[in-house]
């Protein structure tokens, strides 16, 4: 596994021939994405390598494939249409029936200064991305098809809507999560069930319970980037949570200092909490064995765990870094999943101490 160093320059792309040093154009095809991974993401930088190898390529493939479709639907000066017309294309490009270095070519000049220097860079070397994509086997393609495919399918909906009051229920919310997170769940449990006979014994669970796992974990990131989304004009809360007590969403302001705002906001938490608990009993399907891909889905879990405890120590919060956990929880949470990794029970226990508090009163 690559543990190449990186620097990232604060100059944007159309500024810069690489905000990487070294360039991306001097390294190997595995190499890049290792860089690029690091780039656009720092947490799954540190749980994507914890997967056996025969693993870690291909998810860290899909990983980038499936933050080209963020980088898409995120992007400022591209209307409804042509994102809509980019996710098309993008599904031609992961199923090998549109060349990627054409849509990279049309995409790239289009991305604006908005949009972080690495995704930059990831459009620019997306042939690159995609070239790995399709050399690996049969069936792991298929499930990076089949996530793509909803992901960049169903995502350009929810750019039709008028979001800046939330989502009408909660409902619109699942299938919100579903089209960004459910669907990665499934993909993640189709390549490692394709890797492990042993842990292809409990397909269909896991398929059941990765839907649930991707959604604690997007609903934690939607409670914690509310203000984020707020400055732009964008809410995901579902407004049937806050009607009892009732409160407008479209009221919604930071420092608003309403109780029913934050009874509303508690809900969503233990719903969250809930979709955690499942994520456990998934992670607890795969075998004791199988330490790396257990890392991978505890670190993400424990994080998640420990941020919906600072959303509901502190429900008046007003930016992210208000709720946002600690370097030192991480090292934490890190160090109790070493020390309980093979032990179910002890994995029970870390949860039920950890996330005691999130239930509903």
């Amino acid at each position: 596994m690559i543990n190449a160093a990186v620097k990232i320059s604060t100059m944007t792309v159309p500024e810069a021939e690489s905000v990487f040093d070294p360039p991306l154009a001097e390294l190997s095809d595995l190499e890049m994405q290792t860089i690029l991974l690091e780039g656009v993401s720092r947490t799954f930088a540190m749980t994507i390598p914890q997967l056996p190898e025969e693993l870690y390529t291909v998810v860290a493939n899909a990983y980038l494939l499936c933050r080209t479709v963020d980088t898409i639907e995120d992007e400022v000066s591209l209307s409804t249409e042509a994102k809509r017309e980019f996710c098309r294309r993008f599904i031609g490009v992961v199923k090998n029936t549109e060349d990627a270095a054409g849509f990279a070519t049309d995409l790239h000049p289009l991305l604006s200064q908005q949009t972080i220097p690495a995704e930059h860079e990831l459009i620019g070397h997306l042939d690159r991305v995609i070239g790995i994509t399709h050399s690996f086997s049969t069936e792991q393609q298929a499930a990076l098809v089949t996530c793509i495919e909803t992901m960049a399918g169903e995502m350009p909906e929810f750019q039709d809507l008028d979001l800046h009051c939330g989502l009408k229920t909660m409902a619109d919310m699942d299938r919100y999560c579903y089209c960004v997170a459910g669907c990665v769940g499934e993909m993640l449990s189709r390549l490692f069930c394709a890797y492990s006979p042993e842990i292809a014994q409990h397909q269909q669970r896991m398929l059941e319970l990765s839907v649930s796992f991707g959604q604690g974990l997007q609903m934690t990131n939607i409670l914690k980037d509310i203000w984020d989304d707020h400055r732009r004009s964008v809410c995901w809360l579902p407004q049937d949570k806050f009607t009892n007590p009732a409160f407008n969403l479209e009221e919604l302001t930071p420092n608003h200092n309403s109780p029913a705002f934050r009874k509303g906001l508690e809900q969503l938490v233990a719903i969250a909490h809930l979709h955690l608990r499942n994520a456990l009993e998934y992670t607890l399907l795969i075998p004791k064995t199988e330490t790396g891909i257990r890392y991978f889905c505890l670190w993400a879990l424990g994080m998640a765990v420990l941020t919906l405890k600072e959303i509901k120590a502190n429900l008046d919060f007003a930016a992210p870094d208000q709720v946002k956990i600690s370097r030192r929880a991480v090292k934490s949470t890190v160090l109790a999943t070493r020390l309980a990794v093979r032990s179910d029970l002890a994995l029970k226990a870390l949860f039920a101490i950890t996330s005691y508090g999130l239930k509903s009163r």
